[in-house]
């Protein structure tokens, strides 16, 4: 409940962009699927919403794209409904080969 109260004052003064870090950190499903659905809200009334987070199925759950920071630096842009979890944790963690990225190079092999 305080992640939705310290959201709803953020919006005083009507800002355009809303930045939120870990906002459902240690909340539970019920807490977590109402602070989502505020963030859905806000997109829906024209505020863009930076959320910065660790839980991959709440990004994706509400986000458009995922820019992945690692070490400091921009490691990627993914467009979450043609990106998979695997690929952006995989540019999260630096691991490039792994059996996702082999699969990956196999099948555009393949498709040419």
């Amino acid at each position: 409940q305080r992640q939705t109260v310290a959201i709803a004052r953020s919006m005083l003064g009507e800002p355009r962009l809303v930045i939120l870090d870990e906002p459902t950190a240690a909340l539970g499903v019920e807490q977590t699927a109402q602070v989502l659905d505020l963030v859905e809200r806000l997109r829906e009334r024209g505020h863009a919403v930076i959320l910065i987070s660790h839980n991959m199925a709440d990004v994706k759950a509400v986000a458009d794209k995922v820019a992945v920071l690692r070490l400091g630096r921009n490691n990627g842009v993914f467009d979450v409904k043609t990106t998979s979890q695997e690929e952006i944790i995989s540019a999260i963690t630096g691991a490039t080969d792994n059996a996702v990225t082999r699969r990956a190079a196999r099948n555009a092999e393949v498709s040419q």
